[in-house]
């Protein structure tokens, strides 16, 4: 029998909102019973994300941003960051390392980040209809995780 558990999270794209979308899968994550040092990966890859959503995805708007997140039944949690915005038009050069549309502000390293935190990571984008980042982390099972 499959008993996956999930979320789903609806959100304005306003910075305000970053900490609350890490903590959050954060604290969902806990049921896998994860090491500190992988609460951390998890933590920075959805913030990365959910960053990545809010300063490209809609730069001179407020726009919705979608976070679903599942635990799986071979012990992995799996994140969605999805939004409504401008898209990417080339998905592997926005994957490059040091490349960004942000501004000298930006460091131009989300992608390598989520890439380097977790297991998987799978961009899908569509210029002027939106991104969708999907990642996934596996967790050993531990004595007292459930």
């Amino acid at each position: 029998m499959n008993h996956n558990n999930y979320i789903k999270l609806e959100f304005p794209s306003k910075s305000i909102n970053e900490s609350f979308a890490r903590s959050t899968v954060a604290c969902f994550a806990a049921r896998l019973d994860p090491t500190l040092e992988e609460l951390g990966d998890i933590k920075t890859a959805v913030s990365e994300a959910v960053t990545n959503a809010i300063v490209h995805a809609y730069p001179d708007t407020v726009g919705k941003i979608l976070l679903r997140a599942k635990i799986t039944a071979d012990n992995a949690i799996e994140i969605v960051v999805k939004d409504n915005g401008l898209g990417i038009s080339d998905i592997d050069r926005a994957r490059t390392p040091m490349f960004t549309t942000g501004g000298e502000e930006r460091s131009g390293m989300g992608f390598t980040i989520m890439e380097s935190f977790m297991d998987k990571l799978h961009v899908r984008s569509i210029p002027g209809k939106g991104t969708t980042v999907t990642m996934r982390k596996k967790f050993s099972i531990r004595m007292g995780g459930k």
